[in-house]
């Protein structure tokens, strides 16, 4: 019996009467659509999905710079293959199953501009190298008891939070919640998106959910659907989640922290531990984190609201350093037991795509091992280190050195690099653009 047998079996035993598919494209937004069984029995392996999903931006307006596709190329099909391997039931969506899709040329070979396949890419060059790579991902997002209608009515202003105050670990506020809270969590584990914790930040209906570790490409699935996931169980409780780096200036900014180390093998022994404090390797990979964090920030900080989070004073860093626990650098090195010794990078937020940000963390680390760099003293206040080297401070900035880093090149190609850079571009652009009620309030009357 192949595999497709055995996965249609499986969806006739569970009840499953609809397929839901799913890719992720390159602002981390999961684009998809239902088809019915016979459709997938058919078509798993060839079905065509409009590649528009990389010619459009985060509101899906179209490109003016994109050279993959666009009007000069007639917007045609990408070839898309459904990735098996991903199979899980909706449990709020009974009788659905859901499977992830990888996009492809029309020659069957990877797309080297979609996230997916640029992660798969790097961790098959890790692999190589005798490093298997373990992830997990964990989220801060505030809640509100608001819907997409009410959102745009009231203009993004003036939104009732789940909870009032600033209520950081407060057992009473999440059991007030507690239908929301723990049918969150059931139904992720049956979605399996399992949870280490989950627990409340300071402010109002803010919330901090970690993911249970795993493989680097399944955690970084996981951490794809997590949004999609809370926010359509949200829905059901009429709660609306935001995953912005910064949604208000008088509040923390929501934290997308990544937890990473290598091992021998699946499975194998945590190359980070060593007898009393990190190995030489976890020491290259936190020199590569350290010295090409600058370069590659675009990947981990991919928005224009992005850098309004890295302000000093804010739990988030302002410049690429590193520290033994320590909460205020870039880099938090956790040197503990052969399972907890791990790599914790700060930078990233709730606004991360997953894959991306994980590709930019895993290539700067294992282009230290291989450089054998060594770090620089570890800093005891992030924020007061001012020898180290600064992280851009706007979109657009990181995109010109993501562009001129031959690093970036070395390890996700020229083709996407151009891609992605002009994607944030285009960002940038639309930013500029704007006129923003700080503008109007200061200058309105003043000037």
């Amino acid at each position: 019996m192949t595999r497709i047998d055995d996965i249609l079996q499986d969806l006739t035993t569970e009840g499953i009467r609809r397929i839901k598919l799913g890719v992720t494209d390159i602002d981390g937004i999961l684009r998809g659509k239902y088809i019915s069984l016979e459709k997938f029995a058919s078509s798993f392996d060839h079905l065509g999905f409009c590649d528009v999903i990389f010619g459009w931006d985060i509101g899906d307006v179209l490109y003016d710079n994109a050279k993959y596709t666009g009007w000069h190329t007639g917007y045609p099909d990408a070839m898309a293959c459904v990735d098996l391997s991903t199979y899980r039931p909706i449990p709020w969506e009974p009788g659905t199953a859901f499977f992830l899709m990888d996009l492809c040329a029309k020659d069957g070979s990877p797309l080297g501009i979609a996230p997916r396949q640029l992660l798969r890419n790097v961790l098959k060059r890790a692999e190589s190298a005798g490093y298997h790579a373990k992830f997990a991902a964990e989220y801060e997002f505030w809640f509100f008891r608001e819907t997409p209608q009410t959102l745009r009515e009231k203009g993004f202003r003036g939104l009732t939070p789940l909870s009032p105050g600033m209520c950081g670990y407060s057992l009473l506020r999440a059991s007030q919640n507690s239908a929301l809270v723990l049918d969150l969590i059931d139904q992720l584990n049956g979605f399996n998106i399992p949870l280490e914790g989950f627990h409340t930040e300071t402010g109002p209906g803010v919330y901090e959910a970690a993911i249970l570790v795993d493989d680097a490409l399944a955690a970084a699935d996981k951490a794809a659907l997590f949004k999609t996931a809370v926010k359509e169980i949200g829905a059901r409780h009429g709660v609306i989640p935001t995953f912005m780096a910064k949604w208000s200036a008088d509040l923390p900014g929501s934290s997308g922290h990544l937890h990473q180390s290598l091992c021998a093998a699946h499975g194998g022994t945590n190359l980070f531990f060593e007898q009393g404090g990190a190995s030489p390797l976890m020491r290259h990979y936190i020199a590569g984190l350290v010295m090409y964090l600058p370069e590659l920030m675009a990947m981990v900080a991919p928005t224009v609201n992005s850098y309004k989070r890295t302000v000093p004073g804010t739990w988030a860093p302002i410049n690429s350093t590193w520290g033994d626990d320590n909460r205020t650098t870039a880099i938090r090195s956790i040197a503990g037991s052969p399972k907890s010794t791990r790599i914790e990078l700060r930078l990233s937020a709730a606004d991360i795509n997953p894959y991306l940000a994980i590709a930019a963390s895993l290539a700067a680390g294992l282009e230290g091992i291989e450089r054998k760099l060594e770090p620089c003293a570890p800093v005891t206040n992030g924020y007061a280190a001012k020898s180290a080297a600064a992280l851009p401070a706007d979109l657009s900035v990181a995109s010109a050195k993501l562009r001129e880093s031959q690093i970036a090149r070395k390890w996700f190609g020229d083709e996407f690099v151009e891609h992605y850079c002009g994607t944030r571009d285009w960002e940038w652009r639309q930013y500029q653009r704007a006129v923003t009620d700080w503008e109007l309030a200061r200058y309105f009357e003043s000037i």
